[in-house]
C-alpha cells in the first residue's frame, strides 16, 4: 500500500533503478539533519508532482499529505501556486511568438 505501481514493476524487473531513486531521495530529503520539516517537504514535492504532470506522485503526496494532517488550505494553495507556476512557463515559451506578433504590428 502506498507504492505506486511503477515502482512495483521497477523492483522486479530492474532493481538497481528503484535502488538508484532511494538514494536519490535520501539525497534530496535526508532522514535527519534537513533543513524542511515533513510537511514543507511534503508541499514542495506536491506542488512539483502536479507542475511536472506526475499522477502518480500526486496521488501518493496527496495521501501522505492526508498522513500528516496537513491543512486544506495549504494543500490549496500550493496548487495554485504550481498552476501559476506553469501558466508562467507558458508565457515565457511564447515570447517568440508575441515578439514576431509584436514586430508585425510595429
Amino acid at each position: 500500500e502506498g507504492v505506486p505501481p511503477v515502482m512495483r514493476h521497477a523492483a522486479r524487473v530492474m532493481p538497481e533503478m528503484l535502488g538508484e531513486h532511494v538514494r536519490g531521495k535520501m539525497f534530496a530529503m535526508p532522514p535527519e539533519g534537513g533543513a524542511l520539516d515533513d510537511e514543507t517537504r511534503t508541499l514542495i514535492y506536491l506542488g512539483a508532482a502536479l507542475a511536472s504532470s506526475s499522477h502518480e506522485c500526486v496521488k501518493a503526496m496527496s495521501a501522505l499529505a492526508t498522513r500528516q494532517g496537513i491543512a486544506r488550505e495549504k494543500l490549496l494553495e500550493t496548487f495554485k501556486i504550481a498552476r501559476l507556476a506553469v501558466a508562467s512557463g507558458i508565457i515565457g515559451n511564447a515570447e517568440p511568438l508575441l515578439a514576431a506578433l509584436d514586430h508585425a504590428e510595429s
